[in-house]
């Protein structure tokens, strides 16, 4: 099953790193939170990636063009004109990273259909470049093959942000809303598992996913809710940014579920 990431947003509200760089790119400790969402469903087994590119993605793209030498000790022989490299031990991971531009306005759910050539129409994973979360993916993918319906959404419950659902007693998500301001409730953690029939609701590159394809989804009786009471935080500012960081600093960090 293949991990979509969408990472091809502007980030304006961290917009301190982001005028630099794209917010997936955004560093927590050592490494951006793009490879600490990976590590994520890497450590459950899920080691082949989508990820959808649009602002600075060239960035992305250069990241992972270095990234297995990065995490290697070489060694080099020059000799005369010429030079050999001799990789002699690696870390980096055993992904299988796809890397697709899908335009530089395009809305999150233009970005979905535009990658669903990679998809080879069976269900996948999906997730947003920005949020980190200790969800048991295992779990939240067989609770999907156990309801039957065409979506999961996994559902938290931190205050108001972020966009809220409501969900009736048999885990069926009754409501899908963006922004809820004020007041608690369980919100999205964007940790999904769809079935391919729903790149069929989105029509093009201006459609947003929460609001268009979800929305009628939900209205179709097609979404259930993984009810996961436990960590999950978004990178949304900068402030965010540094909470996330001191939790790393500290030896702490509840996402950090690998080895």
């Amino acid at each position: 099953m293949k991990v979509v990431i969408l990472a091809g947003g502007f980030g304006t509200r961290i917009s301190e790193e982001s005028h630099l760089k794209p917010k997936p790119m955004v560093e927590i400790g050592d490494n951006p939170i793009l490879w600490h969402i990976m590590k994520i469903y890497s450590s459950y087994g899920f080691n082949d990636f989508v990820i959808c590119l649009g602002y600075k993605g060239v960035i992305i793209k250069e990241y992972f063009d270095h990234y297995y030498l990065n995490h290697s000790d070489v060694q080099y022989n020059f000799s005369g004109t010429s030079v050999s490299r001799n990789i002699l031990n690696t870390s980096a991971e055993s992904w299988n990273v796809t890397l697709a531009d899908t335009g530089l306005n395009t809305m999150t759910g233009g970005r979905i259909k535009r990658i669903s050539k990679y998809l080879n129409n069976e269900p996948f994973l999906l997730t947003y470049g920005d949020g980190v979360s200790n969800i048991p993916i295992d779990k939240l993918v067989e609770f999907h093959k156990s309801h039957g319906k065409k979506v999961t959404v996994s559902a938290v419950n931190p205050a108001g942000r972020y966009g809220s659902i409501s969900v009736g007693n048999n885990g069926e998500v009754t409501g899908f809303m963006e922004k809820k301001i004020g007041g608690d409730g369980l919100i999205s953690a964007g940790f999904f598992v769809c079935e391919p029939s729903v790149i069929e609701e989105i029509e093009d590159d201006l459609t947003v996913w929460e609001t268009g394809p979800m929305e009628r989804l939900t209205r179709q009786g097609e979404v259930r809710a993984y009810m996961h009471n436990d960590f999950f935080a978004s990178m949304d500012t900068q402030r965010d940014q540094m909470q996330l960081n001191e939790i790393w600093k500290k030896g702490k960090a509840p996402w950090k579920v690998w080895k």
